[in-house]
């Protein structure tokens, strides 16, 4: 970069600001968020009392002041009203589809990853399923293998007698033998 290039603060930090924003994702974004923004507005009680109040206050003021101060005519219906209510409303009902368009994609991304995560802890049950069977398995075969103290004394009483025995045969067959 020369320093020519280097003249301006966003050149030097390698990014555009935040505002100079050239990119339509991030100006759809920003509208999207824009138009949640309203519809969550409109679906306040808050909105609904500072629109009656408006309506209210437009009704009372086009009636009650001197001629000359008003601008719509209450013998016409309000007709300046009528059209100011019928232009928010047509577009209220886009902006609250809008709206719910955005929240329908995340709710379908959270959906998919909600799926994902169940396949996953699926897998990883039936993991932990087969590996208690093997272990439980592994535990029956040594449970078979396993002597308890008792038989084990007894086993080696067996042998001691039979030692024992074997010595006495084997001491007395040299001394039948030497007759």
């Amino acid at each position: 970069m020369t320093a020519r290039d280097m003249s301006r603060p966003q050149d030097a930090r390698g990014r555009t600001p935040r505002l100079a924003s050239t990119s339509p994702a991030r100006d759809r974004d920003r509208f999207g968020r824009a138009t949640e923004w309203i519809a969550r507005a409109m679906g306040t009680p808050a909105f609904l009392i500072a629109l009656t109040l408006f309506c209210a206050l437009w009704m009372l003021w086009n009636s009650l002041t001197p001629e000359g101060w008003r601008f719509d005519s209450a013998d016409l219906g309000f007709t300046a009203l009528t059209l100011a209510l019928s232009l928010q409303a047509s577009y209220a009902a886009p902006l609250i589809l809008l709206a719910q368009n955005r929240q329908d994609d995340r709710d379908r991304v959270q959906i998919e990853q909600d799926r994902q995560r169940a396949e996953r802890n699926l897998a990883d049950t039936e993991y932990l399923a087969r590996e208690m069977v093997s272990l439980r398995l592994a535990l029956g075969d040594m449970e078979e293998r396993v002597v308890t103290r008792e038989a084990l004394r007894e086993e080696l009483k067996a042998l001691l007698e039979e030692l024992d025995a074997r010595a006495e045969r084997a001491g007395d067959e040299p001394a039948e033998e030497s007759k």
